[in-house]
């Protein structure tokens, strides 16, 4: 039984966490509300307190949670590939992030603080395509792409197909 309730409370925290990404994603940071990311997550604002007993520490817990979103999305997609073909998964991975991801808008709402935290993302991003990549200029092709998904994401498209296609250009991907 007490399995179920660690479940459930996983659950709980992880709707929340959820809610936070479409609240910041209409609202940005400077105006976020816990009430509105309670009323989201459909808990009661003591349940949000319960797991994060301030703004802070919510949006401290919202970094660490869209960090593992992608780092669990990639490995989904990579998962059991032929390493030849596991960069191309996480491109898609990125478009497809990218394109329903809601908190990513907030580049919309303040962008000074989005620019703020790309300078703590890019070298992850890049980080975590070099694992993928492969040949004598590996490092350089990732950290071109991940250049290209910034500037996607700073000036959205909303071609998934052509923003695939330069992303695997610069990552010297062919398909």
């Amino acid at each position: 039984m007490q399995d179920a309730a660690v479940e459930d409370d996983n659950s709980t925290r992880q709707r929340i966490l959820a809610a936070t990404a479409e609240v910041l994603g209409r609202h940005g940071m400077t105006k976020l509300s816990l009430s509105e990311v309670a009323l989201q997550a459909g808990v009661s604002r003591p349940t949000l307190y319960r797991w994060f007993a301030s703004k802070r520490d919510l949006l401290d817990g919202f970094v660490v949670w869209e960090r593992q979103y992608y780092e669990r999305a990639v490995a989904e997609a990579t998962a059991g590939l032929p390493a030849g073909e596991k960069l191309d998964a996480a491109l898609r991975v990125i478009v497809e992030y990218q394109q329903s991801y809601p908190g990513l808008r907030m580049i919309d709402i303040e962008p000074a603080q989005v620019i703020k935290r790309l300078s703590r993302v890019i070298p992850l991003m890049r980080s975590r395509l070099e694992r993928l990549a492969q040949g004598p200029d590996a490092a350089l092709a990732v950290a071109t792409a991940v250049r290209v998904a910034v500037s996607h994401y700073l000036v959205r498209s909303d071609d998934d197909d052509q923003f695939l296609t330069q992303l695997r250009h610069a990552a010297g991907v062919t398909k």
